[in-house]
């Protein structure tokens, strides 16, 4: 019963996985009027407009406005081959493969294994003078990432900015954003610090974020990054609009802000009888005499002796008698052939084969290599350090956050997967105002995201997932058919089919008898003189056996009373046995032609009638 049910859910499952499939390679294939009814049932987007101070907005919506905004880089990466140095991969703005929302356009990166370099400048410099920085913007992987980044980088204000020439070697104040390559995924958060004293750049690298951002580079959803750093020297980092990382500037990254009052003396050098050794060996031990550094680790056992029934003319293993040299097998290239060897059969039996030899042991007199015992150095002076001198490039910063001001917003980068798509780009003062402009754009777009992957049906899903993983059947079938028969079999026992009693009970089926009209006496006074007087007499005859048959009959109903229960049972019987209660052709027969079998009757027919009757 077990096996029947769990064919039938497979078969089902199998059959809902093909329609599935199917209905995928309609909606590929069908074009024209089905797509124009989908684009009407898609709620139409509206762009975001921001609510308070913004120093950059873009929600792209036209490719005309794209190239009046952002500057593509002219410029060659350094330190590549020249096939791959250019910036040439390709930037589109289009609608989203899989779109949610119609009207909605982002800039997609096109290409695959490029280097691809894009910019455009703020509507007005951002100084960190005493207010939140907050950058927020989408980022949609369509197909995934085997290995690439989706980060930006926050162009640093200074003379003779270029963005022709944006390149990885470009200054930046704070670098942001995704990256993954292989099962490594990464969420940057990098600024850029100045050194008071000489006036050079070093990059400080946030901590990792507690989020595992795997699912952000696999289920081509859309997601939101955002970034807030504080006056207060604090920062914050979302996804999703959800806490990921936080901490700060002068203490969570790596490498501190601030360099260590004190350093190593790099002139200093250890004195050359400063003796580290914690311990020296006893110069005063000496090897006894009894000490014997030849004597063998190992030796035979001198009290092994060869097993009974050991055979040492037998190989341990033989050639393969089953062994059949390949077709192909050229023995000027290949050599001689042979057949593999296998494990003696005949040895199976006995303790061992080929010729015996007594085992190893350890040999009680190895001592090994004798060594003075150690003891404690009197000379003895520690690990040496180096002295600890003022470090001459020490400097103090309280106020990290005070970077270098932001010019420009650009994308440098390599991806190995393409259709990664970018959108609602914002850099505000406010974290509400960025809060607004995610609940006007990322928040709506999330939401019908979300209900067109809730629409699928659970069977597709369960599906699904068992056709990339195979193993999951068994989990099926153990998680809902078992519980579904044990529920049956202890709750509901009444569906089970029930044993036929050995003794059926009395029921008022119609018998052939009873189908046979019953005559009276005046029909038989009025039959034909003809008749003889045998005849007449046989047939009284039958007709006082079948009134005494009929009266005992009546009888036996009398006294045999049928319950109210049985004849309700009786009442409610299927309609199956109702038809088994129906008279036979015979039956019909019989009862047509009385009058025919009665004319018919000889003294023998009529005898043979009342054996029946009796019978």
């Amino acid at each position: 019963m077990l096996l029947r049910l769990s064919l039938v859910v497979l078969l089902l499952l199998q059959l809902g996985w093909s329609a599935h499939a199917q209905d995928e390679e309609t909606v590929e294939v069908e074009e024209g009027t089905e797509e124009a009814e989908q684009e009407e049932v898609k709620p139409l987007y509206t762009p975001p407009t921001a609510t308070g101070e913004t120093f950059f907005t873009d929600h792209f919506i036209s490719e005309e406005s794209f190239k009046q905004k952002w500057v593509l880089s002219e410029a060659k990466k350094e330190g590549v081959a020249e096939d791959i140095a250019k910036y040439d991969g390709k930037w589109a703005v289009e609608e989203p493969e899989e779109q949610a929302m119609s009207g909605d356009l982002g800039l997609v990166l096109k290409s695959r294994a490029k280097h691809h370099a894009v910019a455009a400048k703020l509507d007005k410099p951002f100084k960190f003078d005493g207010k939140p920085l907050v950058v927020q913007y989408e980022v949609r992987f369509q197909k995934g990432m085997e290995c690439g980044g989706a980060y930006i980088k926050l162009l640093s204000d200074v003379p003779g900015l270029d963005l022709k020439n944006f390149q990885d070697k470009t200054g930046y104040t704070i670098m942001f954003g995704p990256d993954k390559c292989g099962v490594e995924t990464k969420l940057h958060f990098i600024f850029r610090h100045k050194n008071p004293n000489n006036g050079s750049y070093e990059e400080k690298h946030a901590k990792k974020p507690t989020m595992d951002l795997i699912n952000a580079f696999t289920d081509k959803q859309t997601h939101l990054f955002t970034l807030v750093v504080n006056p207060d020297n604090s920062f914050e980092v979302f996804v999703d609009q959800t806490l990921v990382n936080s901490g700060s500037l002068l203490h969570d990254v790596s490498p501190p802000v601030n360099p260590p009052q004190e350093i190593e003396d790099p002139d200093d050098s250890k004195p050359e009888d400063w003796d580290e050794r914690e311990k020296i060996p006893d110069p005063d031990a000496t090897k006894p005499e009894d000490w014997n550094e030849d004597a063998p680790r190992k030796i035979v056992d001198p009290d092994a002796t060869k097993p009974d029934g050991w055979l040492d003319d037998e190989e341990e293993f033989v050639p393969d008698p089953n062994a059949v040299k390949p077709e192909d097998w050229d023995d000027e290239m290949d050599g001689e052939w042979e057949a593999p060897q296998i494990e003696n059969p005949r040895c199976e039996a006995a303790p061992g084969c080929g010729e015996w030899s007594p085992p190893m042991i350890d040999n009680p007199e190895y001592k090994g290599k004798w060594k003075a015992p150690m003891i404690a150095n009197p000379n003895y002076k520690g690990i040496w350090k180096p002295r600890t001198i003022p470090n001459p490039d020490y400097f103090e910063d309280l106020s990290p956050y005070a970077m270098t001001p932001i010019a420009a917003v650009g994308l440098e980068l390599w991806a190995m997967t393409e259709d990664v798509l970018f959108d609602n780009f914002i850099i505000t003062n406010e974290k509400t105002v960025a809060d607004e402009w995610a609940k006007a754009s990322w928040k709506l777009k999330s939401h019908e995201e979300a209900r067109e992957k809730a629409a699928k049906s659970f069977i597709e899903s369960i599906v699904f997932a068992a056709y990339e993983r195979p193993w999951l059947w068994v989990v099926y079938i153990m998680v809902v058919i078992i519980p579904v028969i044990l529920f049956i079999h202890f709750c509901c026992p009444a569906t089970l089919p029930k044993k036929k009693s050995a003794h059926p009970k009395k029921t008022d089926a119609i018998t052939p008898d009873d189908m046979r009209p019953k005559k009276k006496k005046a029909d038989l006074n009025a039959k034909p003189a003809e008749v003889g007087q045998g005849d007449a007499m046989a047939e009284e005859d039958q007709e006082k056996d079948g009134a005494e048959a009929d009266a005992a009959e009546g009888d036996a109903g009398e006294e045999e009373e049928v319950p109210e229960a049985e004849e309700k049972e009786e009442e409610e019987a299927p309609e199956e046995d109702q038809e088994e209660r129906k008279p036979s052709k015979a039956d019909l027969e019989a009862t047509e032609q009385p009058e025919a079998l009665a004319e018919e009757g000889s003294p023998r027919t009529s005898a043979r009638k009342r054996r029946v009757r009796k019978d």
